[in-house]
């Protein structure tokens, strides 16, 4: 078959504009977060997005209205509050691909439920609505993810509470829930402190008020050490991270660790 030159000249659009669309990623893509004076990392480097080639996501900004109507929400069977010190007997690895949902109990009067499902489209299938990756934990509430979602930088607010309680463990649990957390979810957060600070203590005195970040984008040793040697059991245990909750801290994460979601309850 002979081409027409109209047709052979469509042929050649086509195929100009399909190589447009390519999608070639950074050879060093920005990181997730937004940096503050504390962080260390440009805007550059430090992005509120993350722009892979197949999966693009920007976080909505939290507005003090929007964080407000996370606080309205009752959670109708309150978690258990923890008895010991989880890192004396650290639980198992979550499920891999499981997910925390809130069902929705009644809402008009904002009630709900918290429940782990196998994955999201399990959770989906249910009507209930995706708040984290992982498993369901200690600060999975919708309390706790207004901290998360109105505080930009947690990392220097429960260290001075550390720093204010060193051998005062309920007065630590005290100064971190009056940050608004749930009082389960200050526990962990609390455990989670005196750890790192017997893990870490030697390397994260030598950088106190230092950047949270080294110039190259990873983090500094004692935020480094706390991840290493904290890390597993907080996760395991608070079940909500700002990471698998999809929001943006003053410490900047690589974007294939980040879990997206719209948060829209």
């Amino acid at each position: 078959m002979r081409l027409t030159a109209t047709l052979l000249l469509g042929l050649i659009t086509a195929c100009s504009n399909e190589t447009d669309t390519v999608c070639t990623p950074p050879a060093q893509p920005p990181l997730f977060g937004r940096p503050s004076e504390k962080t260390g990392l440009t805007t550059a480097q430090c992005q509120p997005s993350c722009s892979d080639c197949d999966d693009r996501f920007e976080e909505a900004a939290w507005t003090s209205d929007r964080v407000a109507q996370l606080r309205e929400w009752t959670l109708e069977e309150p978690l258990t509050e923890l008895s010991a010190d989880p890192y004396l007997s650290p639980p198992g690895p979550a499920v891999e691909g499981s997910v925390c949902a809130v069902q929705v109990v009644d809402s008009a009067q904002k009630r709900y439920r918290l429940e782990t499902y196998e994955s999201a489209a399990t959770a989906e299938a249910e009507a209930a609505i995706v708040t984290h990756g992982d498993a369901c934990g200690l600060c999975s509430t919708l309390q706790d993810l207004a901290v998360y979602a109105e505080q930009l930088d947690l990392t220097d607010p429960v260290r001075s509470c550390g720093i204010a309680n060193l051998s005062d463990h309920e007065g630590l649990v005290s100064c971190i829930e009056a940050l608004g957390f749930s009082l389960p979810c200050a526990q962990i957060w609390a455990y989670n402190t005196e750890h790192t600070r017997d893990a870490c203590l030697e390397v994260c005195l030598e950088l106190l008020g230092q950047p949270y970040h080294e110039e190259n984008g990873e983090l500094n040793a004692c935020l480094r050490c706390d991840e290493e040697q904290s890390g597993a059991v907080f996760k395991s245990v608070a079940g909500r991270t700002r990471r698998n909750t999809g929001i943006a801290s003053s410490l900047c994460r690589p974007c294939a660790e980040v879990y997206r979601l719209e948060h829209a309850y």
